[in-house]
């Protein structure tokens, strides 16, 4: 996901996306823990996508919305 995709979504979308996000990152490290996980860069990638998501909501808070 892009950050200019993230920055189109709304507030409680972005709450949204990161909850879904974070338990995706959870059910990957469990697929790691019992060595059945197929791509282990998807973890990296949803790190990188819930830091992105967290930057925006951050931003927001500190500029106002969609300043």
């Amino acid at each position: 996901m892009k950050a200019s995709e993230i920055r189109k979504l709304s507030p409680e979308e972005l709450d949204a996306k990161l909850l879904e996000l974070k338990d995706e990152l959870f059910n990957l490290r469990f697929q790691q823990a019992i060595d059945q996980l197929d791509n282990p860069m998807r973890i990296s990638a949803v790190k990188k996508d819930i830091a992105r998501i967290k930057t925006v909501q951050r931003d927001v808070e500190l500029n106002g919305s969609k300043a």
